[in-house]
């Protein structure tokens, strides 16, 4: 009885389940929804610091949203076409550009943040309370 439960259980190979996978249709979809989510998520980033640069009450509030998000965002469209790139010359471009973004960007954030510091521009210190989207209409 023991016996006729293991031939039961072994698995039933179908001659279509048998077939080769297209490997490179796997990876290329892989890649694809890699760049999709990639270049969503940049574009997301992009639109929060934007957001928040309308919304928010200081410059210095302002130059942070601006300053963070653009770089996460860059850094992640700069990803997505790193994926879709064909040749290495292409791939070797963008990461270049990506490296100095991430170099040169906050330097850049720091080095305005400093100036408007050294010209008396003053942080707005304290509780601060956004006004509803229907009062600035």
């Amino acid at each position: 009885m023991f016996a006729q439960l293991i031939m039961a259980a072994e698995p039933v190979v179908h001659e279509a389940a048998s077939a080769s996978v297209d490997w490179s249709v796997v990876w290329s979809f892989i890649r694809n929804v890699l760049t999709v989510m990639s270049l969503a998520g940049g574009l997301f980033f992009v639109l929060a610091g934007a957001v928040g640069v309308i919304r928010l009450p200081d410059f210095y509030t302002r130059l942070h949203a601006a300053g963070m998000t653009d770089t996460l965002g860059a850094e992640l469209i700069l990803f997505g076409l790193i994926l879709q790139a064909d040749g290495w010359q292409v791939i070797a471009k963008l990461l270049l550009v990506a490296f100095f973004l991430f170099v040169t960007s906050p330097t850049a954030t720091h080095a305005v943040a400093y100036a408007a510091y050294k010209a008396g521009e003053k942080p707005l210190l304290g509780r601060w309370r956004a006004p509803a989207l229907e009062d600035e209409a």
